[in-house]
């Protein structure tokens, strides 16, 4: 881990706001001497704030892990990146990264990212040969970034402790273009004292971190409970755009109505905006990993004895969806079944 000097704009921004809190004011000359003493002295005050940077590896360069890499790539860090599909990986020498042969290479350093899309994908390389367990030195850190089952995050941590290294799980909320634009929402449990060492790379990741617990299962429990919510509210838009415009509605009409009035969120607008245009593809998260997800919190469901009577709903349509030839469609295609139903 290494420390670079903050510029001089991030220093007269720090003691500008210090200065604000203890005297409550500062006057216009005041921030302008400042200022011009920071680009004069661009490392005063470096002492009090540093950027840390990391040297990471990332396992997994899809469109998530690829958007991921690039947004540490800028943020600093020193980046070492691993797929099984090597092509994806070299993509990433342009800008900066390093290639790995394997996994257990990837990991060999102060943290490894892991963002695959199944269980399965994270069983084989973090458990097989070559794999994560095998390259992550004592001490260090496995992010896992992946949606994953409750079961295997529990697997993952006690196969982690065993062998004195750090396992916190960090799934992240967002497509493809906020991992490029380091803009989505992290989501991260474990030992506290591991989510501290590792701030530096999951900021750089998204536009807000959450800190939901102890234990890392308790993050895919949330970020599978976010899922369900997502698929919930497409399955909801899409029954109503199906009932409006088989009433005579313009479904652009309704689309402007929910999205700028009380349904204005990123979900409303954007898988709004995809059922309005039937712009499935390509997918920005295939349909498969949707059905995947909605398998998961079920499963969680059952083990927690918790009933969830819409989820089961959901199962069927991811179901019917793949069974009529969807499932290489964006998971938001599940809303071609209500206009099925509804004879559209």
């Amino acid at each position: 881990m290494t420390e670079a000097p903050v510029t001089g704009e991030e220093i007269f921004h720090e003691t500008t706001l210090r200065g604000a809190s203890r005297d409550g004011n500062i006057s216009l000359a005041h921030r302008q001497t400042k200022l011009a003493n920071a680009h004069a002295h661009p490392n005063i005050g470096t002492i009090e704030r540093r950027v840390v940077q990391m040297d990471v590896g990332v396992v997994g360069i899809g469109p998530m892990g690829g958007a991921m890499a690039r947004s540490l790539l800028r943020a600093g860090h020193k980046v070492t990146v691993f797929n099984r599909t090597r092509e994806r990986a070299e993509a990433l020498r342009g800008d900066g990264a390093t290639i790995a042969g394997t996994a257990a290479e990837a990991a060999a350093r102060e943290a490894v990212i892991t963002m695959l899309a199944t269980d399965d994908a994270v069983e084989n390389l973090v458990f097989g040969a070559d794999g994560v367990l095998a390259g992550l030195p004592k001490g260090a850190i496995h992010i896992s970034g992946s949606t994953i089952s409750v079961d295997l995050s529990q697997r993952l941590e006690e196969a982690h402790h065993g062998l004195g290294q750090g396992f916190i799980a960090a799934p992240v909320l967002g497509r493809p273009p906020a991992a490029e634009a380091g803009k989505l929402f992290v989501m991260a449990a474990g030992e506290a004292a591991l989510i501290e060492r590792v701030k530096p790379v999951l900021e750089a990741l998204g536009q807000r971190l959450f800190i939901v617990g102890e234990r890392p299962f308790k993050a895919n429990l949330v970020k599978l409970s976010c899922n369900f919510m997502i698929f919930s509210t497409i399955e909801q838009m899409a029954e109503i755009f199906a009932l409006n415009q088989k009433g005579g509605v313009d479904k652009a009409t309704l689309y402007e109505v929910l999205t700028e009035s009380f349904f204005s969120a990123p979900v409303h607008k954007n898988y709004g905006r995809m059922i309005l245009d039937q712009s499935y593809d390509p997918p920005g998260t295939p349909l498969g990993l949707g059905a995947k997800d909605t398998r998961l919190i079920l499963e969680a469901a059952e083990a927690l004895t918790v009933p969830l009577p819409f989820a089961s709903i959901l199962r069927d349509r991811f179901l019917a969806s793949v069974a009529r030839g969807d499932g290489g469609l964006d998971f938001s295609a599940i809303a071609k079944r209500s206009a099925e139903d509804a004879g559209l």
